[in-house]
């Protein structure tokens, strides 16, 4: 458990590139490029299912100049598709393989910023917290995942395990000025 006053690990969301990405999906390329269709989605249930969903703020703690990231989910059966449609969020991520048994596995996660029609996907299994908007309240998401995710949606609590993370909100100086729509 983390106990009050108790310092949380810092993160700050770092630019999302295929290479940093890797461990933990991949970055849709276009038609053109002779990489496309090297990767491809699973889906081990066969119901892939298309959808317009949101996360806000409010469903996860704040702190100054940060949100905190008490708690990541996976899903074992199917990759998932994830576009912001509005505005730059974060995203983080862990690899599939870990249990987050030993604190040290904490470590190991990343927090990656990606604009609006920047899209990516998550391997089956790849742990993951949010897409959270990093300028507005609310983002929209468009999103491909499994219909039936509720019934293979693994949560492990980081907060009651003495992992929680604070999450450094990116200026938009961040990234040289990349961060540009909300307010």
């Amino acid at each position: 458990m983390n106990q009050p006053g108790r310092r949380l690990r810092q993160l700050r969301a770092e630019p999302l590139t295929e290479d940093a990405w890797a461990p933990f999906g991949w970055l849709p390329v276009e038609d053109t490029d002779p990489r496309d269709g090297t990767h491809r989605l699973e889906y081990v249930w066969a119901d892939p299912h298309v959808n317009i969903i949101g996360h806000t703020r409010a469903e996860v703690p704040a702190v100054p100049g940060g949100l905190v990231c008490e708690m990541l989910y996976r899903h074992a059966t199917h990759t998932q598709v994830i576009m912001p449609l509005d505005h730059p969020c974060i995203i983080a991520v862990a690899p599939a393989g870990l249990g987050f048994d030993n604190p040290h596995e904490a470590e190991v996660v990343r927090v990656f910023a990606i604009e609006p029609l920047q899209s990516v996907v998550l391997d089956r299994g790849t742990w993951h917290w949010g897409p959270f908007p990093t300028r507005t309240e609310a983002v929209r998401l468009f999103n491909v995942q499994g219909i039936r995710y509720a019934e293979d949606n693994e949560m492990v609590d980081l907060a009651s395990r003495g992992m929680a993370i604070e999450v450094v909100l990116p200026d938009r100086e961040d990234f040289g000025g990349a961060l540009t729509h909300g307010t």
